[in-house]
């Protein structure tokens, strides 16, 4: 909770608004329910949009992969998404309420994501719980899209999908997408904002690509074609190099 406050002060400093944090951990319905209660609690309402952006990822050969590693990912990308989106669901439904729902994919969730399986499967999960949510709920005054970026370097993302350092990490990018670099955050949280406003109220069902264009190029992937070429031993090293930034004893 003590980086959710940490976050909302600088959002707060930064932009003059307001910014209230609530803990809840995704993968536990009753406590995504606490959660909804205690925002309506403080605001008086439910929240009127909602922007799904769970992620939980890392490079691995899949059969390296324990059940404990991808049941984990899913968990939390894909039930913990839908278990919040299904939470605010019901209770707009019962209020009368309308709301925007935007969720965060990946490319590979439609072109396929070799070595990031977990997450290819559980982000074409979300993509698919939005097309169908998007037709099913349309009716309550809920719409449904889904925003999906290609490469935006951070330290939390990048340190589990490359094995070098983020300079080499976003050097290998620049080779890889048409537009020559990466995304930026900033550049996603703006789309993001527009697709969830009454700007675009008649927008539903739909996925927007973010990339550069590069769902154009190497099949949407930008893991690197080297990955296929690992032997065990690169894997080890790229299993401890992992554990070793994300504190885990096992994968």
């Amino acid at each position: 909770m003590e980086k959710l406050q940490l976050t909302a002060s600088d959002i707060q400093k930064n932009t003059g608004g307001i910014c209230e944090p609530f803990e809840m951990n995704i993968r536990d319905p009753e406590m995504v329910s606490k959660a909804f209660d205690q925002i309506q609690k403080k605001f008086g309402k439910d929240p009127d949009v909602l922007v799904n952006n769970a992620a939980g990822n890392f490079i691995m050969a899949t059969e390296r992969l324990s059940a404990n590693a991808y049941g984990t990912i899913i968990d939390i990308v894909l039930k913990g998404t839908m278990n919040v989106t299904t939470e605010l669901g019901r209770r707009c439904i019962k209020n009368k309420a309308g709301a925007a729902i935007t969720s965060i994919t990946a490319n590979y969730a439609r072109a396929g994501g070799p070595f990031v399986i977990p997450s290819a499967i559980s982000k074409a999960g979300v993509e698919t719980m939005t097309k169908s949510l998007a037709t099913e709920w349309s009716k309550y005054g809920l719409r449904f899209n889904a925003v999906s970026p290609g490469p935006i370097p951070t330290k939390g993302a990048f340190g589990r999908l490359f094995t070098g350092e983020m300079g080499d990490a976003e050097d290998l990018i620049r080779t890889r997408n048409p537009a020559g670099r990466s995304g930026t955050p900033e550049e996603v949280a703006n789309l993001v904002a527009f697709v969830s406003s009454d700007h675009m109220s008649f927008l539903n069902g739909v996925i927007i690509d973010l990339d550069g264009g590069q769902q154009h190029m190497h099949h949407g992937s930008h893991m690197g074609e080297f990955l296929h070429e690992m032997d065990q031993k690169a894997w080890d090293e790229t299993e401890n190099l992992i554990r070793g930034r994300t504190g885990k004893e096992k994968l």
